[in-house]
């Protein structure tokens, strides 16, 4: 049986796939998930499991350089904002920080490898991980 964090054999593939750079994107039960981008659907109810549940084991077994949010999360979603940050720090990675509109936030997710569905069902939980390497 694997020993690391992370069990969804699926989800694991996909981050040992990708090199620096790429793009996964953590998405709330509601995001439109575009046709073109693989998904895994890991929601089973509302509300489980939530984003920061998806995001800590991911954060277990990938290099993340950079995030992406939409600058909503702000005004919308303080709480899940705050767990986020705080599953980064958590995980010893000060990844740079990029804002953006909803609108380009949604535009974006085209370029992921993978789109992870979550059973989140709060505003703006949403967060696109750019991969970095390890050296």
């Amino acid at each position: 049986m694997k020993k690391s964090r992370l069990l969804n054999s699926e989800l694991s593939y996909e981050i040992a796939k990708i090199g620096g750079s790429a793009h996964i994107t953590i998405c709330d039960a509601g995001l439109p998930i575009p046709k073109d981008v693989k998904r895994i659907d890991l929601a089973l109810e509302a509300g489980t499991p939530t984003l920061i549940q998806v995001l800590k084991p991911i954060l277990s077994e990938m290099q993340v350089e950079e995030i992406i949010l939409a600058r909503e999360i702000h005004d919308n979603n303080i709480p899940v904002y705050a767990a986020i940050m705080k599953a980064f720090k958590e995980a010893g990675m000060d990844p740079k920080i990029t804002e953006v509109s909803y609108e380009d936030f949604k535009k974006i997710t085209h370029e992921s490898e993978v789109i992870v569905r979550s059973g989140e069902c709060s505003p703006y939980a949403n967060i696109i991980l750019k991969s970095g390497v390890i050296f």
